[in-house]
């Protein structure tokens, strides 16, 4: 989707698109996975998180409808024009799969998981990709071999 329907600022650009997404995953957005797309930056630099919603009653008083629950959501953040090529690279090489696997396992984790939420997220330094696991520090990701 062209940046200017989303009013993304000119000199920032999406890494990755819907189509990305969909293709590494295997499957298009729907009830139980849902992208969204910023329009500015996180303030500590991740470019693609997904949060996983637990099916608990409290989340209906935080404004999540029932139907949200058990879903994955995604966010893509934007990044500078001149790192879109960049970075989109990196991040369908390197954190797509993961995502992928990350999904999987949530969808098929213990009941004791499924009742907390969890997220898993991405963000580069220089061009590193690093790691985070329900908000904890950001780590290396090692890359995958040739």
């Amino acid at each position: 989707m062209p940046a200017r329907n989303r009013r993304l600022p000119r000199h920032l650009s999406w890494p990755l698109t819907s189509t990305d997404i969909a293709s590494a995953l295997g499957e298009p957005p729907s009830d139980a996975l849902r992208l969204s797309f910023f329009d500015h930056h996180w303030t500590d630099g991740t470019l693609l998180k997904a949060d996983w919603v637990p099916p608990i009653g409290s989340n209906h008083g935080a404004g999540l409808p029932p139907d949200w629950w058990s879903s994955v959501f995604i966010t893509v953040a934007p990044v500078p024009g001149g790192e879109r090529a960049t970075t989109r690279r990196i991040l369908r090489e390197q954190a797509l799969p993961e995502l992928r696997r990350w999904i999987d396992d949530a969808r098929h984790r213990s009941q004791a998981w499924a009742l907390s939420r969890h997220s898993i997220s991405w963000r580069l330094a220089g061009r590193s990709l690093h790691l985070s696991h329900d908000g904890r520090p950001y780590r290396p990701v090692e890359p995958l071999g040739p």
